[in-house]
């Protein structure tokens, strides 16, 4: 978000957007007043923006709680243990899927003549292992960067 800082008091302008046909037929959009000279124009939509100038950055109240050394060092910890939890369970439901999913190559029903239908019936076995896999690396990468 972008902050806009006025030296003087809030200003007030009118935003305005106009729906134009030119000379063949076509309807252009604009909220540019040069873009409507010549053009059969009508406003769409109109409203007043007020911009107010930003206040100086705030203190935070001499009461208000601030997080210590040692229980950002604490919470880190029990974060790198939940996601290595999470990691864990994940290459285990990957194991399982790539086991699955070979399981599945190896068997080959009779009315499977047409080689697409193997593929048809392995997709989603091979959904399954891709969701896994694009699982662990994001974990390892929220690890990775959790480590520094």
């Amino acid at each position: 978000m972008l902050g806009v800082v006025l030296a003087g008091p809030a200003i007030a302008q009118v935003e305005t957007i106009w729906s134009c046909k030119d000379t063949n037929g076509r309807t252009h959009v604009t909220n540019l007043k040069e873009d409507t000279v010549g053009k059969d124009c009508r406003i769409v939509q109109q409203q007043r923006v007020t911009v107010v100038p930003a206040k100086s950055a705030a203190k935070s109240p001499s009461g208000f709680p601030k997080e210590s050394a040692s229980d950002r060092q604490s919470s880190k910890a029990k974060q790198k243990d939940t996601i290595e939890k999470e990691l864990d369970q994940e290459q285990s439901m990957l194991a399982d899927a790539r086991k699955k999913l070979s399981e599945q190559e190896a068997t080959r029903g009779g009315d499977e003549k047409n080689y697409a239908r193997v593929l048809e019936r392995l997709k989603p076995y091979q959904d399954t292992v891709e969701v896994h896999e694009k699982n662990v690396e994001a974990l390892k990468r929220e690890l990775s960067n959790l480590s520094r």
